[in-house]
């Protein structure tokens, strides 16, 4: 076996990865996407996709995202305390990419990809019609993320506690969600890169007792 040097690449991010494009987001990956809409205190809704998004809690459900830089949808939730998270899948792939150009504030994002704006049950921001799977929420913190150094990064965590979920009646085989048949898309490394998950790749692993 070769020794650890000639194994590993090894490097400390803070001096760089000395990679053609840093492996971070691909090594933490694929993602779920965050497609996320809002609505500003004055009314104009916004619509974007955040690559790191995840679920935190069941008890109560709470799911959040990153937001790389002050956005129009953080600035949002910081007025209004409220957002939609939206299933990005394979065939809205296209509209969703066209929801991350960088736009002024009072573009709307759902004209702008050709989307449908659904009215949500609880909170105001409203869900994207063509989505098959919506959860409305509720902020819960925001929180400014920091390094080990406590020096400020110029980035937010946004959670929000799930108030109302919307799923496709067709999704629900058995009573059982069926995530491959929700076609979701993941957000792969590199400037481009995303998967799919499909029936084939599904396996099954029982917790031991």
């Amino acid at each position: 076996m070769s020794n650890e040097s000639e194994r590993f690449h090894t490097y400390i991010p803070r001096d760089g990865h000395g990679l053609p494009h840093d492996p971070f987001n691909a090594i933490i990956g694929p993602r779920p996407i965050g497609w996320i809409s809002t609505q500003s205190a004055a009314g104009v809704l916004n619509l974007a996709p955040y690559s790191f998004f995840n679920a935190f809690n069941y008890t109560p459900p709470i799911i959040g995202f990153s937001s790389l830089g002050k956005k129009d949808t953080l600035t949002n939730i910081e007025a209004t305390g409220e957002f939609v998270w939206n299933l990005a899948t394979q065939p809205l792939a296209e509209a969703m990419n066209q929801s991350c150009a960088a736009v002024p504030p009072e573009v709307n994002e759902f004209a702008l990809s050709g989307l449908t704006p659904l009215a949500s049950l609880i909170v105001k921001p409203p869900r994207v019609a063509e989505s098959p799977v919506t959860m409305e929420c509720k902020c819960t913190q925001i929180v400014q993320l920091k390094g080990i150094d406590g020096v400020a990064a110029p980035s937010w965590l946004v959670l929000g506690e799930v108030v109302t979920v919307h799923i496709e009646q067709r999704l629900l085989k058995d009573g059982i969600y069926d995530t491959a048949a929700g076609e979701p898309i993941l957000r792969g490394g590199g400037p481009a890169d995303y998967f799919k998950i499909e029936e084939a790749q599904r396996f099954r692993m029982f917790r031991p007792r």
